[in-house]
């Protein structure tokens, strides 16, 4: 009696079937590397935006909250707050002149726009190769569970033999390759849904921090619902430190 098994269908199967193997694994260890890259991404952001949310918007000035923002390269908030400090001095700068036709919302809103967006497509890498491996492993795995069924029947039709044993055990093995597609396929398509799902959350929050920056250098305080709800007037906390903004950005 035969034996079969895995290793068996290694050393047994050709040079098509072992390509369409390493090509799955190949698969798997990629969609599992962006898995694990994108959740300790989006942890990381968890705890900015959480930051942002709380301690920025309760500083006593603007530079010490962006300096409890500031905990790490590549913090989203941090750049959207030193963008919008840089866009209001240029515009505070430009405004002297006779000549200029600045106009402070207008730009502020394009340059906050750009961070965003920037920021955005980041959140975004990585979800393509989840996808891409999601809808063609399973497709990947079934071509080689073709190519195992077509190589076993051409032995059988070269030996004559077509008993149960035979084919059995052959067909048995080429079936493994679907099950290698859907093992890969499955944690790729889960993982893409639950980071596409948290991305959704961190878009969120920086889009109303951009838009709370926006209105801040407006008018000197955040549209902040949270206190408001609370029986705090909005932009209480905000206009703390408005003046010294203001200031800075003058000068």
């Amino acid at each position: 009696m035969q034996e079969l098994g895995l290793a068996y269908a290694w050393q047994t199967g050709d040079m098509v079937s072992k390509t369409i193997a390493i090509v799955l694994l190949i698969m798997s260890v990629l969609s599992w590397g962006v898995m694990i890259i994108k959740t300790v991404q989006l942890l990381k952001l968890r705890g900015m935006t959480r930051r942002a949310v709380t301690s920025f918007w309760r500083a006593e000035s603007f530079d010490s909250g962006v300096e409890q923002l500031n905990t790490g390269p590549g913090n989203p908030f941090v750049h959207l707050a030193q963008v919008g400090v840089a866009a209001n001095a240029h515009q505070q700068q430009q405004s002297s002149q006779l000549n200029s036709r600045f106009d402070l919302s207008d730009w502020l809103g394009r340059c906050l726009k750009d961070v965003l967006e920037e920021h955005l497509s980041r959140l975004q890498m990585g979800l393509a190769i989840l996808a891409s491996i999601g809808s063609t492993a399973p497709f990947v795995g079934l071509f080689g569970t073709v190519w195992g069924i077509y190589h076993a029947l051409k032995v059988i039709g070269t030996t004559g033999d077509a008993s149960l044993a035979q084919v059995a055990g052959p067909v048995g093995e080429s079936l493994i390759m679907t099950a290698f597609g859907l093992f890969v396929a499955i944690p790729a398509v889960l993982g893409y849904n639950a980071i596409s799902r948290r991305n959704k959350g961190v878009s969120h929050a920086l889009a109303r921090f951009a838009h709370d920056l926006h209105a801040y250098f407006l008018t000197g305080a955040r549209v902040n619902v949270e206190e408001t709800s609370q029986g705090v007037p909005a932009g209480t906390t905000d206009k703390r430190f408005a003046s010294a903004t203001v200031e800075r950005t003058g000068s």
